[in-house]
C-alpha cells in the first residue's frame, strides 16, 4: 500500500437526543506519501470528524485507521498519544499558541516534550522560523505578532517533531485573502521541502486547486472531486 494514511470502512455516528447522526459510513480514504490533498466540503459535512479520526483524536465506531500500514484502532490511549506527538502534526484555524511564551519557545515545547535538549530544540525552532521568513520575530509573544505571523508559527510548531502526516483544519480561515495566500505558500513550500503528506480542509477553492488532489464528503463517503 503506497499510503502513509489509510482509512478503511470507517463509520462515525453521534447521538443527538433520541436519534443518531451519521457523519461517516463505510468511508475510505488514502493519503499517499508526499502528496497534498484538499478536503473541500460544506460546514457540517464532517471535515473535522474526518481529520480527528485521521489524527487519532477520535476512534471510529467501525472500520480502521492505518498509519504507514499499522492499524491504530486497538492501540492504547498512551500509544495513540505517542503517535500524535511524534508522527502527526496539527494546524487549526486558530493558532492555539501559548500566550506566555515567545514564538521560538512555542516551537521548542513539543520538541522538549519529545526529549530533545533545549539547545537542539532552539536550533530547530530557529531554522523553522527562518524557513517561514519570520526569524526576526522569534522573541515576540503571540499577541505581538500579526495574524499571518501567528499562523506561520503554528505551522512551524506542527512540524517541529518532523511528523510524517500534517493535518490542517482551515489553516487560513481567519486570514484576509492576501495574507491567506502568503501563509499557504509558506505551508506548501514547507510540505514540499520536507516530503510531508498533508490533508488540508479548506473552503478556499483557489487554494484547493493548488494541491495534488481534492476530495469532499457526501452522504457519509469521501469522494474525489
Amino acid at each position: 500500500m503506497d499510503a502513509v494514511l489509510h482509512l478503511e470502512g470507517v463509520g462515525r455516528h453521534y447521538a443527538e437526543g433520541d436519534r443518531t447522526l451519521t457523519v461517516l459510513e463505510n468511508a475510505g480514504f488514502s493519503l499517499r506519501h508526499g502528496e497534498m490533498v484538499a478536503l473541500v466540503a460544506p460546514s457540517g459535512a464532517g471535515k473535522s470528524t474526518l481529520l480527528h479520526l485521521a489524527g487519532l483524536l477520535e476512534r471510529p465506531d467501525s472500520g480502521e485507521v492505518y498509519l504507514e500500514g499499522r492499524p491504530c484502532g486497538t492501540l492504547s490511549d498512551a500509544e495513540r498519544t505517542a503517535i500524535r506527538r511524534n508522527d502527526i502534526g496539527f494546524v487549526y484555524q486558530f493558532h492555539h499558541l501559548l500566550p506566555e511564551f515567545s514564538a521560538l519557545e512555542n516551537i521548542m515545547i513539543p520538541q522538549l516534550v519529545r526529549g530533545l535538549s533545549r539547545a537542539e530544540a532552539a536550533d530547530r525552532a530557529a531554522q523553522l522560523l527562518d524557513y517561514m521568513k519570520i526569524l526576526p520575530r522569534a522573541a515576540h509573544r503571540p499577541a505581538e505578532l500579526s495574524g499571518g505571523e501567528q499562523q506561520r508559527v503554528a505551522i512551524a510548531r506542527a512540524v517541529a517533531n518532523a511528523p510524517i502526516v500534517l493535518l490542517a483544519d482551515e489553516p487560513t480561515g481567519n486570514l484576509d485573502p492576501v495574507t491567506s495566500s502568503y501563509v499557504f505558500e509558506a505551508l506548501e513550500a514547507l510540505v514540499r521541502y520536507s516530503g510531508l503528506s498533508a490533508l488540508i480542509a479548506t473552503h478556499n477553492h483557489a487554494l484547493a486547486a493548488r494541491m495534488d488532489r481534492r476530495v469532499t464528503i457526501a452522504a457519509g463517503q469521501v469522494r474525489e472531486l
